[in-house]
């Protein structure tokens, strides 16, 4: 279940009213090759793609409540709510009745029973729409962490929502315009919460309800990160910690198709691969797991961010755990293909730096989905856990900026934590990234509460775990869900069970680094399930291709830009900066400028395939 779009439209219905909301689901299809259904009412209209995962048969979209004197009330859901059985059987206690074993039909229960409040009770990743014909509202629900995404936009007569802003650009009244503000949150690679790059697209802001009505626009925020004394002992709490996340990953393996989990051989996929296997039904067979490589263990070469390869250890886990394991071994050009790319920018709606990271997972996932529908993903980890390395310097944990763009800029340089290097001077000065970058970290930690007479290196981690959770995660998260579902593959993030993250975000620091390690709280809770060479192994970021091969083609696609006049990212170029790129440069401005070099070749491509046009 995991593609949703549709709209309200408050003037008289018209006949293309169904024709629209059928554009803009199919522009989803990818999200949900199973099935795809429309629902119209008086003034609204719901659509769904559908990935059948919970109840195959029974879980059919839009699900619609519809009684003789009352009015309808239509749910357009996408997610997966794990605590569905209770809940059905507390509204059951209530007086409702129940026709299918889905979780959907438990979600527009609970709305008839709680409306909004609803969300504070489920426990899972979602994103929902529910048309409310009583109230002759449309009310928007997403998940506290943004694990499923959710746009919207006012539009004449009415509001249009969608999974994706795809989506949304099949409305005749939302044209591809972006203007300096979008700009800057592409190429800085840093986004406002609200902000749906697009002109008149916001992003719904995770843990909120937006309700939308003839009165207007309402947005309520139902979750966020509260601050709590942690009274628990370190024995305690390490046991509590494993107790939450088994449960968690106890929830999340239930699955009526076939589930595998990734495991790249570092600590958090290692652990979720563990307890899977505890907890798997027998009836699924052995637990599938996959890594993603580039070529032979001993062609890895190690950097200051990167000290081993995940190969070895992943093997050494799988076999461990007894697992049937695959990896999927990608070879530089592939990552250059065309259509991949092609694939990748279609499946983000707009250009990133990443590159090969964003086309290898791709390329991961879909080998992934050959043999499961549904995949476990150790994501949430580092963010809560203080997995990365900025967690551990003192003068990082004190810097006032986005903690991983000033690590950007610490390792490489000033240019580190940019994507400019290769656009023309007014350009840059006029996206003045520096400011945008202080005004998002400004507004986001205004909003970080802080325990009375918190101090020091307490209230210097609870900033950054605040700034990691909200900030950076959504990156991560971002990333994920759109390969993912490019590939029809559901991510489910086990760590992001949000009781486990309420518990975690509150333990000191000394607790969190007890033994003077990154995530050492999280070492201690899974100590007994898995081998010593995994167990302290050096966290290792999700790896970048080393061909040469690859990086000789990145380059050759950049001087076909530079050299046709007709590219639409050509007047955006500094031809000298580009020149010298091409020319080779320093491993250090290399490392910097090959980000840069990605941004101008997917800005290329989108302003092309998406026919953008920049109100800059």
């Amino acid at each position: 279940m995991c593609g949703i779009a549709g709209f309200v439209d408050y003037r008289p219905a018209h006949p293309g009213q169904h024709g629209l909301v059928t554009a803009m689901t199919d522009a989803l299809a990818w999200r949900g090759p199973d099935d795809g259904r429309v629902w119209t009412g008086e003034h609204a209209a719901l659509g769904t793609r559908r990935l059948s995962v919970i109840d195959v048969a029974g879980g059919v979209q839009p699900l619609v409540h519809d009684v003789p004197g009352s009015a309808p009330v239509a749910l357009a859901y996408t997610g997966e709510v794990f605590n569905y059985t209770e809940l059905r059987a507390e509204l059951r206690t209530r007086g409702h009745a129940f026709t299918t074993d889905s979780d959907t039909e438990v979600v527009l229960h609970a709305y008839l029973e709680w409306g909004a409040a609803c969300a504070e009770r489920l426990l899972g990743m979602f994103a929902f729409a529910v048309w409310d014909g009583r109230s002759g509202e449309l009310v928007l629900i997403r998940d506290r962490f943004g694990i499923y995404p959710m746009y919207w936009a006012h539009v004449p007569g009415g509001l249009a929502f969608g999974s994706e802003i795809k989506a949304l650009l099949e409305h005749p009244a939302l044209p591809a315009r972006v203007g300096l503000d979008g700009l800057r949150a592409v190429i800085g690679f840093v986004k406002r919460p609200e902000s749906g790059v697009y002109t008149g697209v916001n992003e719904q802001v995770p843990g909120t309800v937006v309700r939308f009505g003839r009165d207007g626009t309402a947005v309520h925020r139902y979750w966020s990160l509260q601050p709590r004394d942690h009274t628990d002992d370190l024995d305690t709490t390490v046991a509590t910690v494993r107790d939450l996340l088994e449960d968690s990953v106890r929830r999340q393996v239930v699955s009526d198709v076939p589930l595998g989990s990734f495991l790249s051989g570092g600590l958090d996929s290692s652990a979720l691969a563990a307890l899977a296997v505890r907890h798997l039904s027998p009836d699924n067979g052995k637990l599938r797991t996959y890594a993603v490589g580039f070529g032979p263990a001993e062609d890895f070469r190690a950097d200051d961010i990167r000290t081993t390869a995940d190969g070895p250890f992943a093997r050494t886990m799988a076999e461990y755990l007894g697992t049937i394991h695959t990896s999927v071994d990608i070879a530089g050009a592939s990552l250059m293909s065309p259509r991949t790319r092609s694939d990748v920018l279609r499946a983000r709606d707009m250009p990133t730096p990443l590159g090969d990271l964003d086309t290898s997972l791709l390329l991961l996932c879909r080998a992934f989905r050959e043999d499961c529908t549904v995949a476990l993903t150790g994501d949430g980890a580092d963010e809560l856990f203080g997995g990365y390395d900025w967690f551990l310097d003192p003068g990082l944990r004190r810097a006032n900026g986005l903690p991983w763009l000033e690590f950007a800029r610490h390792k490489l340089g000033p240019g580190g934590a940019t994507y400019t290097a290769m656009l023309a001077p007014d350009l840059v000065d006029r996206l003045d990234l520096r400011r945008y970058e202080e005004d998002v970290y400004q507004s986001a930690v205004a909003g970080i509460e802080l325990l009375d007479g918190e101090s020091g290196t307490d209230r210097d981690i609870r900033r950054m775990t605040h700034l990691n959770l909200t900030g950076y995660l959504r990156i991560i998260l971002d990333r994920k869900d759109r390969m993912g579902m490019a590939a029809a593959l559901e991510s489910r993030v086990p760590f992001l069970d949000h009781r486990l993250v309420e518990y975690v975000y509150n333990v000191p620091w000394a607790m969190k680094s007890f033994d003077g390690r990154e995530k050492s709280l999280l070492r201690a809770a899974v100590r007994d399930l898995l081998p010593p060479s995994v167990l302290y192994r050096k966290k290792a970021g999700y790896p970048p291709t080393q061909d040469p091969a690859y990086a000789a083609a990145l380059r050759a696609e950049l001087a076909r830009i530079a050299a046709d006049r007709h590219a639409p990212a050509h007047p955006l170029l500094h031809g000298a900066a580009v020149e010298a790129y091409l020319d080779g440069g320093t491993d250090a401005s290399a490392r910097v400028n090959r980000a840069a070099a990605e941004m101008v070749v997917q800005l290329n491509r989108w302003l092309t395939d998406y026919d953008v046009a920049l109100s800059l």
